[in-house]
């Protein structure tokens, strides 16, 4: 007899995506992700599933159909168990956020604010992009990168090795 799919796996319509903003505003990626074009996009790859954290900013409306369900929330204590539910994470670039995607394993997808000042965020998806732990990309790319994404050529992230964290934020930050 085989063994039953773990929760999130197995069938295509199955799969869940998981996009987070922290506790920031980014309402320019949350309307990228949820436009029409960008949900039939994560439907042609197999999600049935999107759960959007918005933060402070906008939120659209949740939707619940026989084959997709948006749902939409603004703020929890923890996002450990939306994180080990999805089979996509798709974020801002914070480096906690990132951290904690990577280390559980999970398939990331950064989009990088480009309105913010001094954008360490884009040193760091960069970084973390050549290295090959996630893929990056811009609001105004998002929906070229979920098409053209091949998640299978994304490498583990070193686990349990906060100190090697640390120094690789220091020398992209500059302070070595």
């Amino acid at each position: 007899m085989a063994a039953a799919a773990p929760p999130g796996r197995g069938e295509p319509s199955a799969k869940s995506a998981f996009v987070t903003v922290g506790t920031t505003r980014f309402e320019e990626l949350i309307a990228a992700v949820a436009a029409p074009e960008s949900l039939q996009a994560l439907r042609s790859l197999g999600y049935s599933r999107l759960v959007l954290q918005v933060g402070s900013g906008a939120a659209p409306e949740p939707l619940r159909t026989a084959a997709f369900t948006l749902e939409v929330f603004r703020f929890k204590e923890s996002l450990a168990e939306d994180l080990q539910r999805a089979d996509l994470v798709i974020s801002h670039a914070g480096a906690g956020t990132c951290l904690e995607t990577l280390e559980k394993g999970k398939p990331l997808l950064v989009v990088v604010n480009e309105k913010l000042m001094n954008n360490h965020q884009l040193e760091l998806a960069t970084q973390l992009y050549r290295d090959g732990h996630l893929f990056y990309c811009t609001c105004s790319t998002l929906l070229e990168s979920l098409k053209s994404m091949d998640l299978s050529t994304l490498k583990p992230f070193p686990p349990g090795q906060p100190e090697k964290f640390a120094e690789f934020l220091d020398r992209v930050i500059g302070f070595e």
